[in-house]
């Protein structure tokens, strides 16, 4: 993880929609050079953070702070130090990709005698060299998301904000991407992403689950695939999944359940206590079992097991 200067602070940020709280009491941290992960459910708040942080939308209380400078009584500096990719694709179809860059590039003042060589940049970033004539309608997702992204950048701001950049891109072209990202925070840029995909959020030196507005776990993939739990993990490979999952929501021997693929994840108390239990619980109500061991947790286990609300559970 980057130990660079502080580039993004979040103290006790709260934003109220009327009676609605999209974002209650956070605080956070981003450095230079660092791929900061903000990872959560729909409805969560992650967008409303990442468009205060843009100056887009202003705080109910508590601070934000980007580049130094304050997002409530600064928000035109803010937008010149920043970049920022929305989750729709932001470029204008019916322009060529040149045209698009440029247009941005006036978007961003970029200065007339530099433009030339940030547009050769972004068209080379972009892997779209001989393909500047090329009507951006035209490019493949993958292609347009990079385009996307050169322009975000032509400005060489220190900070970037990408929300969702890879929703609806193909696995190899996400890889690619994030090759980029990798790049540009070794080069000492904050990148600051929101993404529903947990193999994407591994690339992140740091990520902060959020929760119904609230952060509910913070750390390093690491960290929190090691911590973050409250309790351990049972792969139980049975038949009739569904039924086992609905079986296993009224067993209070289990503190959460749920699929993945063709078998299930149980969090519990201890595993080894567990097991036996489990296992004749489910064979009690008709499930046989072909195998249940203890594993560790991946980050999906991770994020499904804080951002799930819980059944309720029957008393002992």
């Amino acid at each position: 993880m980057s130990t660079g200067e502080v580039t993004v602070m979040v103290n006790n940020l709260v934003k109220r929609f009327g009676d609605f709280t999209a974002v209650d009491q956070i605080s956070f941290q981003a450095h230079a050079g660092e791929i900061f992960g903000f990872l959560g459910p729909n409805g969560a708040g992650k967008s409303t953070v990442i468009r205060t942080l843009c100056g887009l939308l202003r705080p109910t209380s508590g601070e934000a702070q980007v580049a130094g400078l304050d997002v409530v009584t600064s928000p035109e500096e803010v937008r010149q130090k920043i970049g920022y990719m929305s989750q729709k694709f932001s470029l204008y179809n019916d322009l060529k990709v040149i045209e698009n860059i440029r247009f941005f590039g006036g978007m961003y003042s970029v200065p007339e005698n530099e433009l030339g060589e940030r547009a050769a940049w972004a068209v080379e970033m972009a892997g779209l060299k001989g393909r500047e004539q090329t009507l951006t309608g035209t490019l493949p997702t993958g292609w347009k998301q990079r385009l996307a992204l050169g322009c975000a950048m032509l400005h060489r701001p220190p900070i970037l904000f990408l929300d969702e950049p890879t929703s609806g891109v193909d696995p190899i072209s996400r890889r690619d991407f994030w090759g980029l990202i990798q790049h540009l925070a070794s080069e000492g840029v904050t990148v600051f992403v929101t993404t529903h995909y947990m193999d994407e959020a591994e690339y992140c030196h740091r990520l902060v689950l959020i929760y119904q507005g609230r952060i509910v776990a913070s750390g390093s993939p690491a960290e929190l695939k090691q911590n973050a739990m409250k309790g351990e993990l049972l792969l139980v490979v049975c038949d009739e999944v569904g039924k086992a999952l609905a079986i296993l929501h009224e067993s209070t021997e289990v503190l959460d359940a749920a699929i993945f693929g063709n078998s299930l994840h149980l969090v519990v108390t201890s595993a080894q206590e567990a097991m036996p239990r489990v296992g004749s619980y489910l064979k009690e109500h008709g499930v046989s079992v072909s195998k249940m061991e203890q594993i560790r947790p991946s980050l999906e286990d991770v994020f499904v097991s804080l951002t799930t609300p819980s059944s309720p559970r029957p008393s002992a």
